[in-house]
């Protein structure tokens, strides 16, 4: 009597699957661990940059009011070795002694900082002008860095004027900027506060994100003829 030819048989389901299906303890790991990458990638991009609407036109007309940025959280990162050194015994020392391990803040930079307390509740965007060492001051509408004329084709006209004093200038001392708005007829900055702490800047403002009109590198300066120095 001849034999029946051999059937196929369907293939058995995998270990802990039916009929081929994930199990509901594999959905839940496989969505927990894409909640979990997801978290991880966030707070990544935060810790790099982040981003930073204008309020306002006090940079107009190189930003304008709404305007998305991307801000580097890292440009200005940086180690204060006289904290460090005051961990030895002995007496406090005074004053700072910053390592930057990228740069520090330049002239003609774009920077997003919190305002001095009680000044606004929202951080600022203002553009750097004095750096460490640099004595500002202003004359005829224009501003003077060292007593050397800084020029700023940025902004529209002889324009830069202090807001209530006949004096609103500053010497910048170490770990300090002096940042003024490019709309300078609209811009509350260092002319009315002084100075600025580096560790109150959030970042280098350093992509234009929206409107897409406006994509693209953020307009900061360089000042080849200019001094730099006191």
């Amino acid at each position: 009597m001849g034999h029946h030819a051999a059937q196929d048989q369907p293939a058995p389901p995998a270990p802990g699957r039916r009929d081929g299906r994930r199990s509901p303890k594999t959905l839940v790991r496989e969505v927990a661990e894409t909640l979990l990458l997801a978290l991880v990638i966030f707070l990544s991009v935060r810790t790099v940059g982040v981003a930073y609407e204008v309020d306002g036109e006090s940079m107009a007309p190189n930003l304008h009011d709404h305007q998305r940025l991307f801000v580097a959280r890292a440009a200005y990162a940086h180690l204060d070795f006289q904290d460090l050194l005051n961990l030895l015994p002995g007496e406090d020392r005074a004053g700072e002694r910053l390592w930057y391990p990228f740069d520090p803040p330049e002239r003609g930079d774009i920077v997003v900082f919190d305002p001095p307390v009680n000044d606004a509740d929202e951080p600022y965007v203002k553009r750097v002008i004095g750096l460490p060492g640099d004595r500002i001051t202003f004359w005829d509408g224009r501003v003077r860095v060292n007593g050397e004329v800084l020029e700023e084709p940025y902004v529209e006209g002889d324009v830069t004027f202090c807001e209530e004093d006949d004096e609103c200038g500053a010497t910048v001392e170490e770990g300090e900027v002096f940042v003024l708005g490019d709309n300078r007829e609209h811009s509350r900055d260092s002319r009315a506060f002084g100075p600025v702490p580096v560790e109150r800047i959030v970042g280098k403002a350093v992509v234009s994100l929206w409107p897409l009109d406006d994509a693209g590198r953020v307009p900061d300066h360089d000042y080849p003829d200019q001094a730099g120095g006191p």
